[in-house]
């Protein structure tokens, strides 16, 4: 391939960016004014070579990234794109093949099918679960709650795929007051309205109450109810206890989907598995795969208990599909028709990971955050929230005068500025905190001390 072709200096490029990733500024410098300037240029009559669109727009947008691919990158749960993955996703969109059927790309049909079952097994889902690659867990979210919509309606002699929810027994949706609001997004698009969602107070620890929960379910007995419930609250990484919390659910005939963006990978580790005892007795589970999988954007995969239904709420017949005996249609288990073959990146992942470094990913990144909290909170004027269960933990910062929400959030606007690290805020039990989150392949030891020690500078230079 010639070295102007658009793909080769696009290689380049990739090469240079991931050889400096490791020394990046964390933080985009770049200002939203300059990069506007920069990158705006009125459509030309001709058309501009490709080597030269693709020079420019590195050139252009390089100082407006955000390195959240880095090590030191603590914000939200964002992996880092592991490099297999990574190659694959390149081919994927080279090969530009649609991933709604086998007609359109048998190949991605069956990779699908393989990852399916790699993903089941890994993660502890039932092997008779239906499977769907999605954008990530807000789709599967919105996925997994059109089923349960059509099994509670269709129990109740509703068929909600033809008449609608005018006139259909109210849904209610009961979880956590953690939960994340993806979920209400996904009531939302579903027609069950917000209205519906009823908030359980959680235990100290961060899960849900069992208390609570027996009574929020004993409420408006014979209404269809969804329970939602948690594997790895996004500020302290609790687990809800599943096996208990399913077993209410179930004598109420309650549909249960849990929520599990980057906790479901938990049971990759021998460690952690323990957590998800009893989660396999849902009906629905989602995640991601670009969390923890360390995948590309955009990744995300949902399963469901019954085929059944998941595939009732989604399939829609037409005269110009090509049904393929002995294989799934994967446009019969997505939101989307056509779409992007998802599958490759995550076969190249989990072949490059195999069993042991999946879990060692795991481990590790637990380590680094468990680490990263403990020196934290030694630095005078930090005080730990929580400290993490598996990869999420909190801080806060302690202001003169009990301004601490305040010296908090001026302490995380300095890390973010200065690109040593980069850590996120969050509201926790009405106190403003700083949110620690690994879940990154490339972090090290050496990242975490780096970003203490950045911690420490920001913490000093704030309190004076």
């Amino acid at each position: 391939m010639q070295d102007d072709h658009p793909l080769s200096r696009a290689f380049v490029h990739a090469g240079e960016f991931l050889s400096e990733v490791a020394e990046r500024p964390v933080c985009a410098a770049a200002s939203l004014e300059e990069l506007r300037n920069r990158l705006y240029r009125p459509i030309a009559d001709e058309g501009v070579p490709d080597g030269r669109i693709i020079d420019e727009l590195v050139a252009d947008t390089g100082d407006g990234l955000l390195s959240s691919v880095g090590g030191r990158f603590f914000g939200w749960v964002i992996g880092g794109a592991l490099p297999a993955a990574v190659a694959a996703d390149w081919l994927t969109a080279v090969w530009d093949q649609n991933a709604a059927a086998p007609a359109c790309s048998p190949a991605s049909a069956v990779v699908e099918e393989i990852c399916g079952d790699w993903l089941r097994e890994l993660l502890g889902i039932p092997r008779a679960a239906s499977f769907g690659f999605v954008t990530g867990c807000q789709a599967a979210h919105t996925t997994a709650l059109a089923a349960a919509r059509h099994s509670l309606l269709q129990g109740l002699g509703w068929d909600v795929e033809r008449c609608g929810l005018s006139g259909a027994p109210a849904i209610r949706l009961v979880t956590s007051e953690s939960r994340h609001e993806s979920l209400i997004r996904a009531v939302r698009l579903l027609g069950l309205g917000t209205d519906a969602v009823e908030l359980v107070s959680c235990e100290p620890s961060g899960s849900i109450s069992l208390s609570a929960l027996e009574g929020a379910l004993g409420r408006e007995p014979g209404q269809p109810i969804i329970l939602c419930l948690q594997a790895g609250d996004l500020n302290t990484g609790a687990f809800d206890p599943f096996s208990e919390a399913i077993a209410l659910a179930r004598s109420k005939s309650a549909w249960v989907h849990i929520d599990g963006a980057f906790g479901l990978w938990a049971a990759a580790s021998d460690r952690f598995r323990h957590l998800l005892a009893g989660a396999d007795q849902a009906d629905s589970w989602a995640t991601d795969g670009h969390k923890w999988l360390n995948i590309p954007f955009d990744s995300g995969f949902v399963f469901v208990a019954d085929p059944q239904a998941h595939s009732a709420a989604l399939t829609q017949a037409t005269s110009y599909s090509i049904p393929i005996e002995g294989i799934r249609n994967p446009m019969d288990w997505n939101l989307e028709w056509s779409r992007r073959a998802r599958g490759y990146p995550v076969y190249a992942a989990l072949r490059a990971l195999g069993r042991r470094g999946l879990e060692n990913l795991v481990d590790r990144c637990c380590a680094h955050a468990k680490r990263l909290v403990a020196d934290i909170g030694k630095l005078d004027g930090a005080e730990v929230l929580a400290r993490p269960i598996i990869n999420q933990g909190l801080v806060r910062f302690l202001g003169r005068g009990g301004a601490h929400d305040e010296t908090t959030d001026k302490v995380i606007e300095h890390v973010q500025r200065h690109g040593r690290a980069w850590f996120g805020g969050t509201t926790w039990r009405g106190q403003r905190a700083m949110r620690v989150s690994v879940c990154n392949w490339r972090t090290t030891n050496g990242d975490v001390d780096i970003a203490v020690d950045a911690i420490k500078h920001a913490l000093e230079s704030v309190r004076g």
